[in-house]
Order: structure tokens, then C-alpha cells, then sequence
């Protein structure tokens, strides 16, 4: 993937807590939470017919809210486009790159290349002609230990909600509408206050994605609706570091054990057991990174006897050692900030 637009600054960090509750756990915060979200508003475009832009494959999630007018948008390989409205969030999750435009096949210019003045802690960006007006908010989430993430390997090419779709009214409306106010009047605190709502519609777009999926369907996601699966999945995230059997797991959700274990292999994709270990060393790494912990604290929250144990299964799932893997994340050298 080509890097991320050279305008997309450091991004503060979210600590907010965002709920959903499954079966007594909240596994889709746990899991959200080592994806270690943090979003940032780069760019308000006034646009005016014919235009069109092109936003390069990165290693962001991109968000786009269309606060006037209409656009198309089109992922790069594809030749449909999708249409947007006044209203529309849509959200690009893995990072692909993609064409906005007024017309499904105007040929875009590069964002990158477009003339952009700094107001407020990000960008106003003009392109057009003197056509029909279109406002576009844009922005980024960086999606930090997300390549291995259920959550992101659920989610479709893009999200798109549409600002007029039944049941999206009561909360997107003055979300979006207090995001492109603070967009638009920049004040003390409006990078942290963006950032926020950012993230709330972040996870309120997953919501209304799953909950659109049929009985079955949304992969991982949709493995938390499940009665069994779901409880399952919620006492693993409770007690990863309990000595779980899958016989004990089935017990626990009034399963037998080859029921069991073959609904939660249809539904998240892998058996049970399997899953433990890799949630177990995606927690271990965000703690990593924290840098809290020793790694023997960090063996034995993560179910293991030994140092050396954890340390054999981390490079197993990760490709590095615990020890390699912090000192990269300690040295990792800062985004380079634009804004």
C-alpha cells in the first residue's frame, strides 16, 4: 500500500468506551479496543461541477460525509460506483483507494495535487469548476494492529449509511451535524471534540452494518448475535487466561461439545481454542505497547506457564518476539504531522 495523504497529522489517541453488550460481555469494545482507533477530520472540500478526485491506497480507514450536494463514489479495480446523497456517511475500512466525483466516470485528479488552504488543525481543499456545489467533509482513521482484527476482516469494502435510511436519524443527523459544525467553526478543543465523534461513528456505522446482516451472516460480528457463539465469545474475553477446554467452553453455553464446536467454526471462522490464542496475543500486544507490564505478568495474563511459552507463542501469531515487537513499538518513529 502507497502511504497514507501527506496531510493526515498525528491523531490523538480515543480512551472513550463505546458499548455493545453481547451475552453479558462486551466483546466488540474488547476488540475494538486493540485496534487502538484513532481518527482525525483532514480535509473540508468545496467542490463544484465537473470535479473529481482520486484518495490513494493507504494504510487508513477513510470516511467521507457529504454535508451538501451529490457525488459518486468508486473503489479503485471496480467499475460500479455508488451514489451519494446530502446526509451519507460512507466509510472505505481497509484503506483502499477510491475516486469521488460528481459524475460515475469523470476523470479524477490526484488529491495530493489539489490546492488546499489550513484552517483550524486541517485542510479546506476548492476544485471544480463553476457547476453544481458539493461539500464534503473527509477524514481518517488509523486502524493501529488492525491487519489480524475480527472486527476489520468482518466489514465489507465500504459503509456506506445512507443520512436518510430508516433508523439512522435519531443518531447520525446531529452527530454529523455537530461534527461539520466544530469542521467548519474551529475553537479550542474542536481537534479533540472531532476526534471523539469520530470515533462514535465509527462504531455506530458497524452497528448499522451488522445489524442490516441476515441471521448468520457478518462473519465475526455476526457470531456475537448468536446466542451460543455469542456467550462463548464473551466468556473468552473475560477469562482469556483461564486453561479453557472446548468441552468446558460448550458446558458453559449449554452446548454439547460437536455442536458446539462446529457452530462456533461455521460462524467466527476457526475453531474455539484457536481463537483463544490469537485473542490472547492480540490483547498481549496492545500491552506490549503500553509498555506496563513484564513479560512474565504478561505470560501468565495471557494463560502461560512460562516466559519462554508465551514468548513461543506470540512469534507464532505475530512473526516477532515480545521483546523485538516492544522495542519497535518504542522506537517507532511519529506520523509525520500536517496539520
Amino acid at each position: 500500500m502507497s502511504e497514507a495523504p501527506d496531510f493526515l497529522s498525528d491523531r490523538p489517541e480515543s480512551t472513550g468506551a463505546i458499548r455493545y453488550r453481547s451475552n453479558g460481555g462486551d466483546v466488540l469494545a474488547d476488540v475494538l479496543g486493540t485496534l487502538r482507533l484513532r481518527s482525525r477530520v483532514f480535509c473540508r472540500s468545496d467542490l463544484r461541477a465537473p470535479w473529481a478526485m482520486t484518495l490513494r491506497s493507504c494504510d487508513y480507514a477513510h470516511f467521507h460525509v457529504v454535508e451538501q450536494g451529490n457525488a459518486w463514489l468508486r473503489l479503485e479495480r471496480r467499475r460500479e460506483a455508488l451514489p451519494l446523497a446530502t446526509g451519507d456517511l460512507v466509510i472505505v475500512p481497509h484503506g483502499r483507494g477510491h475516486t469521488l466525483a460528481d459524475t460515475p466516470d469523470a476523470p479524477p485528479v490526484p488529491l495530493e495535487r489539489l490546492p488546499r488552504q489550513e484552517a483550524g488543525g486541517h485542510y479546506v481543499l476548492r476544485h471544480g469548476g463553476s457547476g453544481a456545489a458539493t461539500q464534503i467533509l473527509c477524514g481518517a482513521f488509523e486502524l493501529g494492529l488492525g491487519s489480524d482484527n475480527p472486527v476489520l476482516a468482518a466489514l465489507p469494502p465500504v459503509l456506506h449509511v445512507p443520512g436518510q435510511s430508516a433508523g439512522t436519524g435519531a443518531w447520525l443527523g446531529p452527530l454529523l451535524q455537530l461534527l461539520l459544525h466544530e469542521a467548519r467553526q474551529p475553537r479550542p478543543g474542536t481537534g479533540t471534540i472531532l476526534t471523539r465523534l469520530t470515533d462514535v461513528i465509527f462504531v455506530q456505522a458497524v452497528r448499522v452494518w451488522l445489524d442490516a446482516q441476515p441471521e448468520g451472516g457478518g462473519g465475526w460480528l455476526g457470531a456475537l448475535r448468536d446466542p451460543q457463539v455469542g456467550a462463548a465469545l464473551a466468556h473468552l474475553h473475560r477469562e482469556p487466561e483461564r486453561d479453557w477446554s472446548v468441552t468446558e467452553l460448550a458446558a458453559a453455553v449449554g452446548l454439547s461439545r460437536s455442536p458446539f464446536a462446529a457452530r462456533f467454526r461455521e460462524l467466527v471462522g476457526e475453531p474455539p481454542l484457536t481463537y483463544l490464542t490469537r485473542w490472547r496475543m492480540r490483547l498481549a500486544a496492545s500491552l506490549l505497547r503500553d509498555g506496563q507490564l513484564t513479560l512474565r505478568e504478561l505470560a501468565e495474563r495471557s494463560g502461560y506457564e512460562s516466559e519462554a511459552a508465551f514468548s513461543k507463542a506470540f512469534k507464532r501469531q505475530l512473526g516477532l518476539s515480545p521483546r523485538t515487537f516492544r522495542q519497535r513499538a518504542v522506537t517507532a518513529p511519529e506520523r509525520p504531522s500536517a496539520a
